[in-house]
């Protein structure tokens, strides 16, 4: 950010602009005095006429004027004939004395002129790098209250101060602002209900001791700002502010319409989301409850015609699609839980030798033939991590792999640096290279349509894993089948272990 150089202070700058005066003049006198022998009376006036002119470089145009009448003086006093007398006895050196003292004020007034648009421009060149500055930083900024800490600091670094930047719901709003001085939080209402910059110059409310200028747009004013000193003839320093506010509201207007697409964005997810889950809804929930429906009305009304055998197979049925329903519930429930809550899982230090142990002892119930081959070393470091989510992604990935193969599926853990690496790989048909990102999305099952299922179980792995700030991947093996890799980070230190 570009600062403006703070101008001394005027009494300070006024004393040391007269002591420059006597400075000048004294050392004009003294070589003069000096070489009076070797100079004429015009080579006298040329030294004093180089004083005028440095006096004229330096000073403001008061000083360098007082300078050059004093010099004209002097020059009569000290070397005009009569000496150490204010007459003049030729009318030729009256005549220089006036042509001097006209050269010295033209003098001055030149120089000061050229000072005055030199400052001028100086002081403009660094309002237009400051207005570089600010709107560079501001296209980088992505939240409110960093592009009004950014303005904020423009305005101090222009301007004396004290100053202020306020964001309002209303013009009427001072809840929030209770901290500031009643007569400035007057003047910023004011300013953002007028929709106008208020303050000396502007022609409302000249009897303001500060600038106030809106932050908005042509219609609509979101917040205000004030700005001192504030004088009617500074122009050039109310352009200024008014265009560090311009930035100021364009930045913030930009910020609010990302955030107004941003939600319009997840609300338009969250819609096709729920469209989605209804017609998965009405395809995979009916197909189940349909045949436990039937088996339970077959077995009410008909059961002392069965017999022991069809008995069995109705109640395998029911508790076989009551498996799949639940399996079904869970799943999008944890699935619609972690893609649209943003806040952290819960987790604590486990043991993922256990969370394995467990979830093989319920998933090879369902494995009658014993397929599944787990190597798991007991010497794994602990993982921060929520054991029920763990579980229920090893679970869901031991399941795919029973049901869309039929070799031997091996399922390892190891340690790779700071990861843990869960891997289950199977031996069934592989996944196209073209599916093996779409079968990590909702209702997606790739080329196994011929299968029964909702598709959530992957789209459920992969948020897992995210939530754990992992990755969940697939890849096909050597010789036919497929390899998840579920990735997952360790914390730098692992917890005290009691000793006793």
């Amino acid at each position: 950010m570009v600062h403006v150089s703070p101008q001394p202070a005027p009494s300070a700058h006024t004393l040391r602009g007269w002591g420059v005066v006597g400075l000048l003049l004294g050392a004009a006198t003294l070589v003069c005095a000096l070489f009076d022998s070797y100079l004429t009376l015009t080579s006298h006036a040329m030294v004093y006429v180089l004083a005028i002119v440095i006096a004229s470089y330096r000073l403001d145009w008061v000083q360098s004027a007082v300078c050059a009448i004093a010099a004209v003086t002097a020059l009569n006093f000290f070397f005009v004939p009569p000496r150490w007398t204010f007459d003049v006895e030729s009318r030729e050196h009256l005549i220089a004395l006036v042509v001097m003292l006209v050269v010295a004020l033209v003098i001055s007034h030149l120089a000061a002129s050229v000072r005055r648009e030199s400052r001028h421009a100086t002081l403009n060149a660094q309002r237009a790098r400051q207005l570089q500055a600010l709107a560079t930083d501001l296209a980088i900024a992505d939240t409110p209250n960093t592009m009004l800490a950014l303005g904020q600091t423009a305005l101090d670094a222009a301007f004396e101060g004290p100053n202020t930047l306020q964001l309002m719901a209303a013009a009427n709003d001072s809840a929030n602002h209770a901290d500031l001085p009643q007569d400035w939080l007057d003047g910023l209402r004011c300013c953002m209900k007028e929709n106008a910059v208020l303050g000396p110059g502007t022609g409302r409310w000249p009897g303001l001791n500060a600038w106030y200028l809106p932050l908005g747009d042509g219609e609509q004013a979101t917040g205000a700002a004030r700005v001192w000193p504030a004088h009617a003839d500074d122009n050039d320093g109310r352009e200024h502010a008014q265009a560090l506010c311009t930035l100021l509201a364009q930045s913030l207007s930009r910020a609010q319409l990302a955030a107004s697409m941003h939600a319009a964005q997840a609300e338009a997810q969250r819609q096709q989301m729920q469209s989605t889950f209804l017609a998965a809804v009405s395809h995979d929930v009916r197909t189940p409850l349909a045949a436990i429906v039937g088996a339970a009305s077959v077995l009410q009304t008909q059961r002392e015609k069965l017999s022991e055998a069809e008995r069995e197979r109705l109640l395998a049925s029911i508790a076989s699609e009551a498996a799949y329903l639940s399996t079904l519930t869970e799943n999008t429930l944890q699935l619609v839980r972690l893609t649209s809550q943003h806040k952290d899982i819960q987790r604590d230090w486990e043991s993922l030798e256990e969370i394995v142990g467990a979830v093989l002892a319920r998933v090879r119930q369902r494995d009658s033939t014993r397929r599944i081959r787990a190597s798991v070393p007991s010497t794994l470091p602990l993982l921060k991590s929520d054991p029920v989510l763990l579980a229920q992604m090893l679970a869901n990935l031991l399941d795919n792999a029973l049901q869309y193969s039929a070799g031997e599926i091996e399922l390892s853990v190891k340690q790779k640096g700071q990861f843990l690496v869960l891997a289950v790989k199977d031996r069934g048909a592989g996944i196209a290279p073209a599916e093996q990102e779409r079968i990590f999305e909702p209702y997606q099952r790739g080329d196994r349509s011929g299968q029964r299922g909702a598709g959530l179980g992957l789209a459920l792995c992969r948020a897992i894993a995210v939530a754990h700030g992992g990755s969940l991947t697939v890849r096909n093996r050597q010789g036919g089948g497929s390899c998840f890799f579920a990735t997952l980070p360790m914390a730098e230190a692992q917890p005290q272990q009691d000793t006793q």
